[in-house]
């Protein structure tokens, strides 16, 4: 349950609002599967929620110079859009969060560990951008999650103190950047589980978006 009313909310993207997650590993896997280099879901479990920065790295100790994670990245964007186009489907919930939020008052952002250019194309053909009043991106940001910063970014911008805001995660780094803003988070899981960690860190573990709309609703 939330403990009180917000004054804002902030929510994450791939695998909050965007069902996207299962996309990425789907791509990413026949890619390098392609590439004859096996691809576990135990690996991409590890790049989930963190920047391309921090995947690259990974990538490159996990498979050295036989792999380009750059070009790994558009091989993977190329094959998705090949198959859902420029939009993104939406997680269960997503239309009665925003309306439970918008009936209520409180402003909205998006703190994202994609670049600027693909999280407003993928919230924008998603027909969700609009709903926001800051999109804040890896590009905006000095770190990425798990790092405070997009957390910290976003309430700024939308004029509130952290621990007046609620921000919503589905993974591990971001439940943790959220909590290191000092910004109460709920954990909605989506490919990664819900951990004594993350309930330790959480003020609570949703089952999906309907449920937080519903806790919101109350709240208010």
């Amino acid at each position: 349950m939330i403990p009180r009313r917000p004054a804002a909310l902030v929510c994450d993207m791939d695998g909050l609002l965007l069902d996207t997650e299962q996309l990425i590993r789907a791509a990413m896997t026949a890619e390098l599967n392609a590439l004859g280099h096996d691809f576990s879901a135990a690996r991409f479990a590890e790049l989930i929620g963190e920047p391309a920065d921090a995947n690259d790295a990974r990538l490159l100790e996990w498979y050295g110079g036989a792999v380009d994670p750059q070009a790994l990245r558009r091989a993977v964007a190329r094959r998705i859009e090949t198959d859902w186009g420029k939009a993104r489907p939406l997680k269960p919930g997503v239309t009665a969060l925003l309306a439970g939020a918008r009936a209520l008052g409180l402003p909205l952002a998006v703190a994202t560990s994609t670049g600027r250019d693909a999280a407003l194309s993928h919230l924008s053909h998603s027909g969700i951008a609009d709903q926001f009043d800051a999109i804040v991106t890896r590009d905006d940001v000095a770190r990425g999650k798990p790092y405070p910063d997009l957390f910290l970014a976003a309430a700024q911008r939308l004029g509130v103190a952290p621990p007046e805001a609620l921000a919503l995660e589905d993974s591990h780094s971001g439940v943790r950047a959220a909590h290191a803003a000092g910004v109460p988070v709920i954990m909605v899981p989506d490919l990664l589980p819900a951990t004594a960690e993350m309930a330790a860190l959480a003020v609570a573990i949703a089952s999906d978006l309907h449920e937080v709309a519903h806790w919101l609703d109350a709240a208010a």
